[in-house]
């Protein structure tokens, strides 16, 4: 089964062309490192919870965006070697994300249940 890597993030919102150029850049390179699919969603419709919610989980100020993302990789194999290739590639520098990246949250996992996907 496959393995996804999930970010949260919070940009500003006046960056929003420079967040999508980073992710094309970016992005290319998780993709000859082995990932399948790799998806940015700039915030649409992110209420703010009573208890917690995306905004307060990476800090968002009033004038920042959050930022979904998720990697998809054929196994977690691939992903160990394709992170550790990516971390080494000289076009991933934090110095080229146009957001606060101590910030961002992410994690890997393991997929339980999957519906309606098509290939």
């Amino acid at each position: 089964m496959s393995y996804i890597d999930g970010f949260v993030m919070a940009v500003p919102s006046t960056k929003k062309d420079q967040f999508i150029a980073h992710a094309n850049s970016g992005d290319s390179v998780f993709m000859e490192c082995g990932a399948t699919r790799v998806v940015e969603c700039w915030g649409d419709d992110v209420p703010e919870g009573k208890v917690t919610d995306f905004r307060r989980a990476v800090q968002a100020r009033p004038d920042e965006t959050v930022v979904f993302s998720w990697i998809e990789w054929p196994d977690k194999a691939t992903r160990d070697a394709g992170m550790e290739r990516v971390m080494k590639d000289p076009r991933m520098t934090p110095e080229s994300m146009p957001f606060d990246g101590k910030r961002m949250i992410f994690g890997g996992f393991a997929p339980v249940t999957e519906l309606g996907r098509t290939h």
